[in-house]
């Protein structure tokens, strides 16, 4: 096989190659050029040039100012209220209502005492103030105490049993009543009073418990039902007993009708036949009522058989008779004729001895 130089050229040019290499060679330059421009270019958070106005510009760079803090308060400075403390414009203040926050409500003003509340002491009497009542169809009342106890003068208590629910008023009066009136009428009688019988007080109801009546006393608390007062030697005063001393039960008649508009008894209806009422209703012209008949005393009961003469004592004397008939009298006692109704032995009522007459027709 021949060889030369000439046919080595036709054959193995590398011109082509040649041009190829520095074609692929520029490509390469071109490509890391593109490359590190968008590397450079994603060192800044710009947007995407959509619209081919040039690449972004870079930023400035950022300097972090130092701000300079405040002084500490000194420790003689006097402490900063939070009250006085100025409140930044446009912020509300807590207290102040806004649309998120509502105005809350100011608690009611403080309920004053009543001249009355002021002077029931306890001294006077063991009552607790308590809410005020407000039941249906103008039920209940204000200014309301419990009455549990009088306390006398020498500080005794008489328990008020059950306990009474009563307007401050008429628990006044009823302790005034009980202190000035019934202690020296317990003491006549030789002892002191230890309980009051407290039959009713406050109830919401219509008069004698009858519907559709008037609205009570005792709806109002305004009223009070008492059937005996107690002494501590075991004697109870029994207001309508009327085995108890006509005296003593007319003694509490007039210092309960001198005290209370009303006072119903024992003669006024039916309902109060077993207890007294007693209130302080207000009527025209101070109108009151005393209504109580003070009973006499139940006759003692005679015996149903007469006492046995005693042996001792002398025979009765006789009558003397007319002449004639003693002997006959005698005779008649000795065999006494049986009565027309007494039964015989036998069970049957003994017949006359009279002969029968013949009836006419």
């Amino acid at each position: 096989m021949s060889f030369s130089l000439p046919d080595f050229r036709r054959k193995w040019s590398c011109r082509g190659y040649m041009s190829t290499g520095a074609a692929m060679v520029t490509a390469a330059l071109a490509l890391s050029l593109v490359f590190a421009e968008r590397a450079e270019a994603r060192k800044y958070p710009a947007p995407w040039d959509i619209f081919g106005l040039g690449t972004p510009r870079p930023r400035a760079a950022v300097r972090h100012a130092k701000i300079p803090l405040p002084k500490p308060r000194p420790e003689q400075a006097p402490k900063a209220s939070d009250e006085g403390a100025p409140q930044p414009e446009g912020k509300p203040s807590e207290d102040e209502p806004s649309a998120d926050k509502p105005a809350e409500a100011a608690p009611p003003p403080e309920k004053q005492a009543s001249a009355c509340r002021l002077a029931l002491t306890e001294e006077i009497a063991i009552a607790p103030s308590i809410p005020d009542i407000r039941g249906p169809g103008a039920c209940g009342g204000e200014d309301l105490v419990r009455l549990e106890a009088i306390v006398l003068p020498d500080k005794r208590k008489v328990a008020v049993k059950p306990a009474a629910i009563l307007r401050c008023t008429m628990a006044s009066a009823v302790a005034d009543w009980v202190r000035k009136d019934m202690v020296p009428l317990a003491a006549s009688l030789g002892s002191t009073i230890s309980d009051l019988d407290n039959f009713d007080s406050f109830e919401c109801r219509g008069r004698n418990r009858v519907v559709g009546a008037m609205l009570s006393e005792h709806g109002k608390a305004n009223a009070l039902d008492v059937r005996a007062i107690k002494l501590a030697n075991g004697q109870s005063i029994g207001l309508t007993d009327r085995t108890m001393s006509r005296d003593v039960r007319e003694r509490v008649l007039h210092s309960v009708c001198a005290r209370f508009s009303t006072v119903l008894g024992p003669g006024s209806d039916w309902y109060h036949e077993d207890h007294i009422h007693l209130d302080l209703a207000q009527r025209r012209n101070d109108y009151r009522i005393c209504q109580w008949n003070v009973w006499d005393p139940l006759p003692q009961v005679a015996p149903l058989l007469p006492a046995e003469r005693p042996e001792e004592a002398p025979p009765r004397e006789v009558a003397a008779k007319p002449d004639g008939k003693e002997d006959a009298d005698e005779g008649a006692a000795e065999n006494p004729p049986a009565p027309a109704d007494k039964p015989s032995a036998d069970g049957n009522k003994a017949r006359s001895h009279k002969p029968a007459t013949k009836k006419r027709r």
